[in-house]
């Protein structure tokens, strides 16, 4: 036998319909709420951000949702994406857990992300819109974009946080060279951007103030639309094509997950690998053991409040139910950028407070530790994100080492580490350190959450 088994599914096998959490859901997640009447929002609070046909996926409790022929046309250039058994990693740790990874690393762009960009280009698309803005952190959500409105004609605006615009220019020249414009937030090119600026001229940004720059040039110009990278209903559900692959690549390497294991942010790329299996546990088909992990610099599942918050630092979008530490909380620059959000999505958050998930946070020099490893062991070097799931990972392997246990876990590379190599430069001279976040000033961020009936 090989030191490394692959799976690989025919493309044929690519599955023809997106999972909906939603319809499993013992109980169904709160609504999302009007900022001005505290109402449950419908469809058409959110035409101005969103063509019509992600409103109505935002909404829906249908539980297989059809990808669409274009989009399935394109998956098919990096999908089905390959599950791997991490043998060689399993002999370093000397564990009996068997160690699978489904690597999301070679898509076009380099992540999971255009599982959901080019969905959503599509469907912008196919309603006429002309232009699409968005913000990113790290880049991954920003190239993809870039990518699927190049493929589709759109432009395309990134208002790419500050300190992450400093740190990644080669994610900056990623999405140039797909024709995006990419501009520095907090910029001066919106009201949101001018009034941070004015408050905090030397702030490093935020994930929430680059999408208060999106979201106010989409709402003022009606060719324009909005487009997020995480969080929202119809991004987690375009995802679940990772798990639905890998619930066939399981009953193809005759196995099946004991832990899953995902680095979380936004929630996307924990969605996209759990939804399904989730999904098979609340049905009573098959039970599994779900854990998130998050940066301690950035903990809203660990140390945030279950609570109404806009998703935005200027206010300008709905409020949604999630784990937050306060649409002001602006985190630390720790070098997992994407991960860098106050709030947890609202499907997440509802998992965790049901029960049906867990949620850890790890520091960052232990993730870009067990990185290493992983790659040292593998050959694949991971985005700084997926190394908080190998730190994840890493720990449960050794739990089962000194139990003896062997359990079969499952996690989601999420991305490679090509365009984060001076994080890795900075990690091995000894520059980067941990974060823990006060608790004064996680306490001040959640002083300021809106006030909900």
């Amino acid at each position: 036998m090989s030191d490394q088994i692959k799976f690989i599914l025919d493309e044929n096998r690519l599955p023809e319909s997106w999972y909906n959490i939603a319809a499993d859901l013992p109980q169904a997640a709160p609504p999302v709420l009007h900022p001005g009447t505290g109402e449950p929002i419908g469809p058409d609070d959110l035409a101005p951000l969103f063509p019509m046909a992600l409103i109505m996926q935002e909404v829906s409790t249908e539980r297989e949702i059809e990808i669409p022929g274009e989009v399935r046309n394109i998956y098919r250039q990096w999908r089905p994406s390959p599950l791997f058994r991490a043998r060689r990693l399993e002999k370093v740790l000397d564990t009996p857990a068997r160690i699978y990874y489904k690597y999301e690393g070679i898509s076009p762009a380099g992540s999971h992300k255009p599982n959901t960009s080019v969905a959503q280009a599509y469907y912008n698309k196919q309603q006429g819109v002309k232009k699409l803005a968005t913000e990113t952190v790290a880049g991954q959500w920003g190239s993809s974009l870039a990518m699927a409105c190049a493929m589709f004609g759109l432009e395309c605006k990134v208002f790419m946080v500050k300190v992450s615009f400093r740190q990644k220019p080669y994610r900056k020249a990623l999405m140039e060279s797909y024709g995006a414009t990419v501009i520095a937030s907090p910029s001066t090119e919106t009201d949101a951007g001018k009034a941070i600026l004015a408050e905090h001229p030397d702030s490093s940004g935020s994930l929430g103030i680059a999408i208060s720059e999106a979201v106010e040039v989409a709402a003022k110009d009606a060719d324009t639309k909005y487009s997020l990278g995480s969080v929202l209903n119809h991004v987690l559900l375009h995802q679940t094509v990772i798990g639905e692959e890998a619930l066939l690549q399981f009953e193809q390497a005759d196995d099946y997950p004991d832990v899953i294991i995902g680095c979380t942010g936004g929630g996307s790329n924990f969605a996209g690998i759990s939804f399904p299996f989730i999904g098979r546990k609340m049905r009573g088909e098959q039970d599994v053991k779900v854990v998130a992990v998050e940066p301690a610099a950035c903990p809203s599942m660990t140390r945030g409040k279950y609570a109404y918050d806009f998703g935005d630092t200027a206010h300008l979008t709905p409020l949604v139910k999630t784990h937050t530490l306060g649409s002001s909380f602006v985190p630390p620059p720790v070098h997992a950028g994407g991960l860098r959000y106050h709030g947890m999505a609202p499907l997440v958050s509802h998992l965790l407070e049901i029960g049906q998930i867990k949620a850890q946070s790890v520091h960052q020099l232990e993730t870009f530790q067990a990185g290493l490893q992983f790659a040292k062991a593998e050959g694949i070097i991971p985005a700084p994100e997926a190394n908080h799931a190998v730190a994840g990972v890493i720990q449960e392997a050794l739990r089962c080492r000194e139990s003896g246990e062997s359990k079969a876990i499952l996690f989601n590379l999420s991305g490679h580490g090509h365009f984060d190599m001076q994080a890795y430069s900075d990690y091995l001279a000894g520059k980067l350190k941990d974060y823990e976040y006060p608790e004064k000033e996680i306490a001040m961020a959640l002083a300021g959450l809106p006030s909900v009936g």
